[in-house]
């Protein structure tokens, strides 16, 4: 159970009471009458063959509070989108699916490359981006959660509890992160967050002092969750990351778009688990490795537009500092482990601190060498304003193809 101990700068919504889901379902019902709800799902096709997606879509055949849901469609050929929308079908409410591989989307992200408006690589964030403008398009919600389609431990609470803060019309939250002890199998998951983010959060502190961003990104519990839920205005004006970088740079969104008491934190969940990356210490362009690099230039991007510089120098000095401030983590969460009976490999730990520090250089190496670099995809409101009926081309294409390749 939680404690109520309010950390950082962000209000956290604890799980004290072990309230039941059908209470909570009860109350989001009425909300829904003021404040109707959707749910983004950023899918790769290859989960929905996996075991994590077909538990999620038996618990969400439950959310009758949901007025829609937008699914994400990354990676499927004809067959695949036909498939997935038998697959989807079992669902009562609402729901449309983003072909993003398909002839008419691929039509539409066409046209906004050549203004320079589309997402620069494939990803999550672009998927994510996609699902955003076709949220604004279809106006069903005022509120927004989003999750993984990955989570092997799934609940429905985990959604009831997400969406909540954003769906009370008694609350101000315009944005609410989800945060879970990511323990599972008898040991202690959440790699990159524990050794890299965490770490190197207090280490930038070490080098650049008091710095009020840095103060609100270490507020979060799991800066690296995939969930969270947010307002539907917040779609119009936030710019995401189309890399890994993508849940540090909503955070990073919010620190520019909102006061911190318009944001939050929840804990969703007692256990989580995932489809877990591998730690590709030798490719920096895959795993871990590379989400690592990303991480790194998301933060030091943002810290330079708060006028900061960054040197050679700099980032020595970081490196440093980082290394020694996560390998006493370590110690600690070694220590945790233990008391609460469960295992934690210190050598792969301190592969994983090496293989982070060497990173923490290489993205500091890559941010000096293109100053230029626009890692973010523009707002919905640049490219409405350039492009103005692109939400009623986005909404068409999916109608279009759901007409043509719809479940039998």
């Amino acid at each position: 159970m939680a404690d109520f101990y309010q950390n950082g700068i962000v209000t956290t919504l604890h799980n004290l009471s072990r309230r039941p889901l059908e209470d909570l379902e009860s109350e989001l019902r009425q909300f829904s009458k003021q404040r109707p709800m959707s749910l983004i799902l950023p899918s790769l096709f290859s989960e929905l063959e996996g075991e994590a997606l077909p538990n999620i879509v038996r618990h969400l055949q439950g959310a009758d509070y949901l007025a829609e849901i937008v699914i994400g469609l990354d990676r499927a050929d004809e067959q695949q989108y036909r498939f997935a929308q038998n697959f989807f079908a079992e669902l009562p409410q609402r729901h449309r699916i983003l072909w993003n591989d398909g002839p008419r989307l691929q039509a539409i992200d066409k046209e906004l490359q050549a203004l320079n408006l589309a997402p620069k690589e494939l990803g999550k964030g672009r998927n994510v981006w996609y699902c955003m403008g076709y949220t604004l398009a279809s106006n069903r919600s005022e509120s927004v959660a989003l999750h993984d389609c990955d989570i092997v431990t799934y609940d429905r609470e985990l959604l009831a509890r997400l969406i909540y803060p954003v769906a009370n019309p008694r609350f101000n939250y315009e944005f609410c992160k989800g945060f879970y002890a990511r323990v599972a199998d008898g040991g202690i998951n959440g790699r990159v967050c524990r050794l890299l983010v965490t770490p190197l959060l207090r280490a930038l502190k070490k080098i650049f002092g008091d710095v009020e961003y840095l103060q609100f990104m270490d507020s979060f519990r799991y800066a690296l969750a995939g969930e969270f839920s947010f307002r539907k205005d917040v779609l119009n004006d936030i710019r995401i990351p189309s890399d890994w970088g993508l849940e540090i740079g909503v955070l990073s969104e919010m620190h520019r778009n909102y006061a911190n008491n318009r944001l939050c934190q929840v804990d969703i969940a007692d256990a989580y688990d995932h489809k877990h990356q591998d730690l590709s210490f030798n490719d920096d362009a895959g795993g871990l490795s590379k989400m690592s690099i990303d991480i790194a230039k998301a933060l030091f991007r943002k810290l330079a537009t708060n006028g900061k510089t960054f040197n050679t120098e700099t980032f020595r000095s970081l490196k440093a500092t980082y290394f020694r401030i996560a390998l006493d983590f370590i110690e600690t969460y070694h220590n945790d482990a233990l008391m609460n009976g469960l295992t934690l490999d210190v050598h792969q730990e301190e592969k994983a601190v090496e293989m982070f520090a060497q990173n923490i250089m290489k993205a500091g190496q890559a941010f000096l060498d293109n100053p230029m670099e626009r890692p973010f995809i523009p707002s919905w409101n640049r490219v409405i304003s350039a492009v103005p009926d692109v939400l009623e081309q986005l909404s068409d294409a999916v109608e279009q193809d759901t007409k043509e390749f719809g479940a039998l």
